[in-house]
């Protein structure tokens, strides 16, 4: 395994991580808490942001706006059967999404979710770093590599491990101070 895959490993950890965050609500509206919702559009699972123009006229209000108005019912049921925990509002042409002022209650929810999303991608990294250095000592038992140059790649394994797993942790910081500003 060459140190390129492994850091591009880590890199789609962080993004993951990085998108994971984006789901979580801070109070204020933000299309990408619509992201993973996915609507039964004629049978088939189709995500809402190819079904719908969802934009945000104010800091706390989202709309939706269907390309195709017979699908209303089925995105405002989707929403409303989804864990985002907002109630859709259809005025016919549009569904808005009221966004309430997070309580103190539930801003520590979704920081301890947040939590929960970097340690998956730390878990995941260090999970990269294990298979990089299993591959790095079967090389050298195959002799493949020098037991010196597998020393070293190995410390280059763990510099890499070491700073996207800091970077998973400046990311949850923002995160944190995001969810906890009022």
């Amino acid at each position: 395994m060459k140190l390129s895959e492994v850091e591009g490993h880590m890199q789609k950890a962080v993004e993951a991580t990085q998108r994971s965050f984006n789901t979580i609500r801070t109070g204020r509206a933000n299309a990408s808490l619509l992201d993973r919702i996915v609507v039964d559009y004629y049978g088939a699972e189709t995500p809402l942001k190819s079904l719908a123009s969802i934009n945000t006229p104010d800091a706390t209000t989202i709309a939706i706006q269907p390309y195709d108005r017979t699908t209303l019912n089925a995105i405002e049921k989707a929403i409303s059967l989804s864990d985002v925990g907002l109630t859709p509002n259809n005025d016919g042409s549009t569904i808005r999404l009221n966004i309430p002022p997070l309580t103190a209650e539930r801003r520590q929810e979704f920081v301890k979710m947040a939590g929960k999303y970097a340690e998956e991608q730390k878990v995941s990294i260090r999970n990269i770093r294990r298979d990089a250095i299993e591959s790095l000592r079967k090389q050298e038992k195959k002799g493949e590599i020098s037991e010196d140059e597998s020393r070293n790649l190995q410390d280059e394994v763990q510099k890499l491990t070491d700073k996207y797993t800091e970077k998973i942790e400046k990311l949850l910081a923002e995160k944190e101070k995001d969810i906890k500003t009022i």
